[in-house]
């Protein structure tokens, strides 16, 4: 049998046989992962309410209905992790702000109810910005979360508490929220995999924007495999949500096919719209050659996405405006710099500039279309650089070129956004330096399955 150290650090697919095979109780999983929280938490600061004395109750229940041989979900004694701007009922749901400190859901948000009734176990709510806007996993009210590769790094964000917390095995699930990367970016500078799902593949509810064509949920994990099984259990429609997609879901577990003959584009850079630090360039290139020794056809090639920012400023700006209504008329708003930005700028943004940018991004997904018409897969580093500085908003430079702002350093991941496509965010490396490196596979329309297949 695995010792604890041992166990929290096993993939959710492992953890599973142990637990149908009676080698392991849920009980001793949720307490590996308890001993992982107590032991590194105060260090990190992944988990910032955790729920572990609940949870272990949970398990115990979950153990009765394993000893009468009654059915059980495909997530059944799995500890899981829920993002702290995800609504979860009964636990505190802060939103990163002090606005909501003391803010206890009634209900839990829908993919979370799908994930507990598959049998995930809730251990904990995790650290995000202020109303999770930015990619480094600090704020006003639990300060901040620290990479585990390296304790002066910060771990991206804006799911960084995740990323964290499955890093350093305090549960073997989490889920998080992605617009321009916010899963993507801290699944690859802490090592572990996270999947953007396509637009309506996993519905959000509530939702301030039940349109929102940018911002999904999604879940991270240890493994391409786990990451499969658990979006196929929080995949599925919703008449709340009215571009939630029809499928259930469910072949997505069915990840485990490999690519082969597949028509495989790979470029470190999407053709100079973002600067790239040469050493992820090679790793992340490393990796993507691998394909071929699948079969698959490799090619250096990129979509036209150059026009990518002038679509993502006065859009991002355009959902600012929806998604914090709420937020812009208080005197004690959020001091998040990064929202405010986008809060102010939607104040004075023209609607002519929301028209230009939204029939730019009609032209763009044509551009996408014929692109994906000669391949399968784009594959391109997650993040152009490594984790940056913990006190630092965004990396300064990257690849010899300075960053003008945090929308500049994560074009690599927003472009794939604006385009509404699946992205899976895989290791594949360490630098000399010693950290994680991440490469960021790319589905075309609808083809989650296909991102999947290729982790």
């Amino acid at each position: 049998m695995a010792g604890s150290d041992e166990l929290a650090l096993l993939t959710a697919v492992e953890l599973i046989a142990l637990i149908r095979s009676r080698a392991v109780s849920p009980v001793q999983i949720i307490e590996s992962h308890r001993d992982a929280y107590d032991a590194l938490n105060p260090t990190l600061n992944a988990i910032v309410t955790e729920t572990f004395d609940a949870a272990i109750e949970e398990a115990r229940r979950a153990e009765r209905q394993l000893s009468r041989d009654e059915d059980v979900g495909p997530l059944h004694g799995l500890p899981l992790a829920v993002k702290d701007s995800i609504e979860t009922a009964g636990v505190r749901t802060t939103y990163g702000s002090p606005l909501y400190r003391d803010h206890v859901p009634a209900s839990d948000a829908l993919h979370v109810t799908r994930l507990r009734t598959a049998g995930a176990i809730l251990v904990g709510k995790t650290n995000t910005p202020e109303f999770e806007a930015g990619i480094n996993t600090r704020n006003p009210l639990f300060g901040q979360t620290l990479n585990p590769w390296n304790l002066e790094l910060g771990c991206g964000g804006s799911s960084g508490g995740a990323a964290v917390a499955l890093a350093a095995g305090m549960c073997a699930l989490a889920d998080g929220t992605d617009h321009g990367g916010s899963i993507r970016i801290p699944a690859s500078v802490t090592g572990v995999v996270g999947f953007r799902p396509s637009p309506g593949r996993v519905p959000l509810h509530p939702s301030k924007w039940v349109f929102d064509p940018f911002s999904v949920p999604g879940p991270l994990a240890r493994s391409a495999r786990d990451v499969a099984l658990m979006v196929s259990v929080m995949a599925g429609p919703d008449t709340r949500i009215p571009i939630s997609l029809s499928d259930s879901g469910a072949a997505l577990a069915e990840s485990s096919t490999a690519a082969r003959s597949w028509r495989v584009a790979w470029t470190p850079d999407l053709g100079g719209l973002f600067a790239v630090d040469p050493e992820v360039a090679s790793v992340a290139g490393a990796a993507a050659h691998r394909f071929a020794d699948l079969g698959c056809a490799i090619e250096y090639a990129s979509p036209d996405w150059t026009d990518a920012r002038e679509i993502i400023e006065p859009l991002r700006a355009f959902r600012t405006a929806i998604v914090t209504e709420d937020l812009r008329t208080r005197t004690d708003g959020p001091s998040n710099p990064f929202l405010r930005q986008f809060i102010e700028r939607a104040a004075d943004l023209p609607l002519v500039d929301v028209a230009r940018a939204e029939g730019r991004r009609s032209a763009y997904w044509e551009r996408t279309a014929s692109f994906f018409s000669r391949f399968d897969l784009l594959l391109l580093p997650t993040t152009p650089w490594t984790a940056f500085p913990k006190d630092e908003e965004f990396p300064a430079s990257v690849g010899g070129r300075s960053m003008g702002g945090i929308v500049e350093a994560i074009l690599a991941t927003y472009a794939v956004t604006i385009a509404g496509l699946p992205a899976l965010s895989i290791p594949c490396g360490l630098t000399s330096a010693g950290l994680p490196v991440g490469l960021q596979i790319v589905g075309g329309w609808h083809a989650d399955a296909d991102a999947l297949r290729a982790g």
